[in-house]
């Protein structure tokens, strides 16, 4: 966190929290959601000043709730989330990396949704895929043993048979099925309100 925004939060300790403001999208975006973006449920505009985005992504937190926010000097700026806190990317060098620069590390665990979002967890760190790398990683599923075909996967996005697991980092990752719908038990809130 960075040392301004400490100062800040000890000079004005109780300024109320925002919520709606500012939401995180599925491709790993910040968007500022202006008050005609939450009426009509709008995502927002994409923000793009490389100052005011990496302030955001030093100050970047949850709460005991699971809920995810920004730290605007006093002031907590609660995030709606598109998928989860973090959006994952691959890199030819470093594996998978944050949308906030950092590199996610190995997964523990893998799981796919039935519209097949493919979402990892390294340590606390729960990210899903950017739906745009996702061609680099099918060659690394495997079912039962042998590389999998889009018709087998297609399959077993519908029935979950077999084995299905993410080969990376020198790790076979077990990949479980996860209906969106129940996604935030894996620790997070993804509309987080007062």
């Amino acid at each position: 966190m960075d040392e301004i925004v400490k100062q800040a939060m000890a000079k004005w300790p109780n300024v109320p929290h925002c919520y709606g403001w500012l939401a995180l999208d599925a491709r790993g975006n910040w968007r500022m959601r202006d008050e005609r973006a939450q009426h009509f449920n709008e995502p927002g505009d994409k923000l793009r000043n490389a100052a005011l985005v990496g302030f955001i992504v030093r100050n970047y937190l949850k709460d005991e709730r699971g809920c995810w926010y920004f730290q605007n000097g006093p002031q907590r700026v609660y995030l709606n989330l598109e998928a989860t806190p973090f959006i994952a990317r691959t890199d030819p060098l470093q594996g998978f990396m944050l949308h906030t620069g950092a590199p996610l590390g190995v997964p523990d665990e893998a799981w796919l949704t039935e519209a097949g979002e493919l979402i990892l967890r390294s340590g606390d760190t729960v990210a899903q895929l950017d739906d745009r790398d996702f061609a680099q990683v099918l060659p690394l599923l495997e079912l039962d043993g042998t590389p999998v075909s889009d018709e087998a996967l297609l399959d077993w996005l519908e029935h979950a048979d077999g084995e299905l697991v993410l080969r990376t980092g020198g790790r076979a990752v077990p990949v479980s099925p996860l209906a969106r719908g129940d996604v935030e038990q894996l620790g997070f809130r993804k509309q987080p309100a007062p």
